[in-house]
């Protein structure tokens, strides 16, 4: 995935999928597929967004870029 982590623009969860979409300012969109809730809620409640999505998404769940 990415080297840097960019600010993270936005957040999206359909949980009757358990998938999480995350946009970053620079426009970059992923799809991570079997996100558990409990992470998904936490990610929003997270000090850092930036260093939560580091530690406990980034490279733990499968994902998808999403083109524009």
């Amino acid at each position: 995935m990415q080297t840097e982590v960019q600010t993270i623009a936005d957040i999206a969860y359909d949980a009757d999928r358990t998938k999480l979409l995350v946009r970053f300012a620079g426009g970059e969109c992923y799809v991570y597929v079997g996100v558990p809730g409990e992470v998904h809620r936490s990610f929003i409640d997270a000090p850092s967004p930036a260093g939560f999505f580091t530690e406990q998404i980034c490279d733990r769940y499968p994902y998808n870029r999403l083109e524009a």
